[in-house]
């Protein structure tokens, strides 16, 4: 089958896995292989719209972050603050703020969308400051 229309079924979607399957491996610059990347675009849109991933809680993505990386407790000091502060943000006793994000971004490399979104902080649901 020949993709020329964007999928919009679950019947559409699951043909073009199918498909795809069958014709990843093609050399990129045949017929095939143009397909293949056609249906790559095709997939990977219908399932940003039909199976969105959600982003991972502010505090949770920051400590697989430094599990990831091999980092401490006392090496997120330079980017929040204090070794007190760095304790209660992790604990959750206390909100991250514009500037610690900012830090956090740059030191962990996680994006902004992920750190400037709301959290439970103390059993209630928190903003940014």
């Amino acid at each position: 089958m020949k993709w020329d229309k964007p999928i919009t079924t679950e019947q559409e979607y699951e043909k073009a896995l199918k498909r795809l399957s069958s014709i990843f491996d093609s050399n990129p610059d045949s017929s095939e292989g143009m397909e293949a990347e056609l249906l790559v675009t095709l997939i990977d849109k219908y399932e940003k719209e039909h199976y969105p991933i959600a982003l991972p809680e502010p505090i949770t993505a920051i400590k697989e972050a430094m599990e990831m990386k091999g980092l401490k407790d006392k090496d997120l000091i330079p980017a929040i603050g204090s070794k007190t502060t760095v304790s209660l943000v992790l604990n959750r006793k206390r909100a991250l703020t514009i500037d610690m994000i900012r830090n956090l971004h740059e030191l962990l490399g996680l994006p902004v969308e992920v750190l400037i979104q709301p959290y439970e902080l103390n059993g209630k649901q928190k903003m940014v400051k």
